[in-house]
């Protein structure tokens, strides 16, 4: 399992946390998702799933930093600016204290093609993930996380398929992995805890 590992060439500029007004929603809605096991570390130390509000209407975003998934709670110190993405060149532009996600490239393609999306979430269950498996968008199963092709293959769904309606979909080719949005962090973990509740 290489879960974690950043695949994008980063260019990271080390700069000062974001103010915590600005960050104080995005906290509590992710550790919300530590305390349902929706965010975490597996036994191996390798931490999953991440949480992104939009910044701007320019598609610039506000993303957990990268190795944080083992920590109960965040503080503005574990956040990071995305400032420019670009997929075919495999590169992430990001400023703040904290490298950003290694799913930071799926994060930006959903704010690029969806202007009224505001949030993002990325998480793992397993229960969740077989469940909906080609009942609800389902990403190319030969695409990895955190890859250009996966970039690649969310975007197609978002142009092909309903789910910008739907705003949940999985990652064939990465166990485990679902992805919802919303127009506010409370309606993309509306949507992600209605479902757990169904299972």
């Amino acid at each position: 399992m290489d879960e974690g590992y950043i695949k994008f060439q980063a260019k990271w500029e080390k700069a000062q946390s974001l103010s915590l007004e600005r960050l104080e929603n995005l906290i509590f809605w992710r550790d919300i998702l530590y305390q349902k096991g929706l965010v975490g570390v597996y036994e191996n130390g390798i931490g999953y799933g991440n949480i992104s509000q939009r910044w701007n209407a320019q598609g610039q975003f506000i993303i957990s930093g990268s190795m944080t998934g083992h920590l109960q709670t965040l503080s503005k110190e574990h956040f990071t600016l995305v400032t420019k993405v670009n997929i075919a060149k495999n590169t992430v532009w990001c400023e703040g204290p904290i490298i950003a996600s290694s799913e930071t490239m799926s994060h930006a393609v959903i704010y690029q093609e969806c202007p009224e999306v505001e949030s993002v979430m990325h998480v793992h269950h397993i229960k969740l993930w077989e469940k909906l498996l080609h009942k609800v968008p389902t990403t190319n199963a030969s695409a990895t996380y955190g890859s250009p092709e996966m970039a690649y293959s969310i975007i197609e769904l978002l142009q092909k398929t309903d789910l910008r309606k739907q705003k949940i979909f999985v990652m064939e080719g990465h166990p485990e992995g679902i992805f919802v949005f919303g127009e506010s962090l409370k309606e993309a973990a509306d949507i992600l805890l209605q479902q757990i509740t169904y299972l």
